[in-house]
């Protein structure tokens, strides 16, 4: 049998405290091998690179950098080929790179039959999108081997809208939905691309807006769902967390208490009477692994409103990227164990709170 190894490329926000959950749960979720990939900017930081090995994950450069890293007194196990050829499951957190084109020049040229490449991009053509609980459906052993995971801020607004708007039987009884994302310019790890002033973007979806409602749009038709969404975003000058204003009509009258029930009863959505991102942040950072929780929202309970009867409005946040980090993990079990899948996931649970 060939050996369960997963490969992460990449540095980051995504990519290191998925390389440091993996490598730590790594028995527990019944992974042979975890090696990882960082970028060369990495050796900025090669405290946080010897960290990671530190939890068993095993460092591979490429050829031209491993003088480098050997330099810093980082112990290089593999080149880059050889880490693609051993790996089952490739995760590709690089960015700012043409995540398209290394799929046909590199990831195409691999025994793919063989193996998952899941990749974090905001471009829409690398694979099946994919959100953990939300399309699991759609996706199919033996032909599904490349998946995109979606972006943080459209896990938040899909994990909303299955938990507001379906019923147990998963009958959809929303109307229409529409969401504003104010995400944050940039990460509180991030010394580069901060905007100085609010900055709106362009709506380039005529029916769905932003890339964020094209994205939810896409994980519901996997599973045979057209909704009437609207998706608007905008950038504000902050490090704080991504933070979504939500608005859905449903076909039938319900109250405030039943909503509060529902969310309380979704494993993956928490619930907060904090109205601040900077305390949310706070809570985030002191509980979570290294800064993560892997809830996929966070909604502000003194911020929900019913409008007529049937229109649920309010704020949640998007929880740092661990929506996207429990994606990735969920994608690359489902892939290794697709009848037991979930059951492993419950080894993560201590990442996911109720309450924030």
């Amino acid at each position: 049998m060939a050996r369960r190894i997963i490969h992460i490329i990449g540095s980051g926000t995504i990519a290191d405290p998925l390389i440091g959950i993996l490598g730590r749960k790594r028995d527990k979720l019944g992974i042979d091998e975890i090696t990882f990939q960082p970028d060369i900017e990495a050796l900025q930081n090669k405290i946080l690179v010897k960290g990671l090995t530190a939890t068993g994950a095993k460092l591979c450069v490429d050829k031209q950098h491993a003088d480098a890293f050997a330099s810093q007194g980082l112990k290089v196990e593999y080149d880059e080929h050889e880490a693609l050829d051993r790996a089952m499951i490739i995760i590709d957190c690089t960015r700012n790179s043409p995540i398209d084109e290394r799929k046909y020049e590199i990831y195409r040229q691999l025994p793919y039959a063989d193996k998952l490449f899941i990749a974090q991009s905001t471009t829409p053509n690398f694979g099946k999108d994919f959100a953990y609980f939300i399309n699991d459906a759609s996706l199919v052993h033996g032909e599904d081997h490349f998946l995109r995971i979606s972006s943080c801020n459209s896990h938040n607004i899909a994990a909303l809208i299955k938990c507001l708007t379906m019923d147990k039987s998963e009958q959809c009884h929303l109307s229409w939905g529409r969401f504003v994302c104010i995400r944050r310019s940039s990460d509180l790890s991030e010394d580069q691309n901060y905007v100085p002033s609010p900055t709106v973007d362009i709506h380039k979806d005529t029916s769905f807006g932003t890339y964020q409602g094209v994205d939810v749009a896409r994980l519901f038709e996997s599973i045979g769902y057209n909704l009437d969404i609207h998706c608007s975003s905008l950038k504000v000058n902050t490090q704080y967390l991504h933070t979504v204003h939500f608005s859905v009509q449903l076909d039938h009258k319900i109250t405030l208490p039943e909503i509060i029930d529902k969310m309380e009863e979704d494993p993956l959505i928490a619930l907060t009477n904090k109205r601040m991102a900077g305390t949310v942040l706070a809570f985030i950072r002191e509980m979570g692994y290294q800064g993560r929780i892997l809830n996929q929202s966070v909604v502000s309970v003194p911020s929900l409103q019913i409008v007529n009867d049937n229109e649920i409005t309010g704020f949640s946040f998007s929880p740092q990227d661990g929506n996207s980090i429990l994606s990735s993990i969920a994608a690359a079990l489902w892939f290794l164990y697709p009848k037991t899948y979930q059951k492993k996931i419950e080894q993560l649970h201590e990442f996911l709170f109720p309450e924030v």
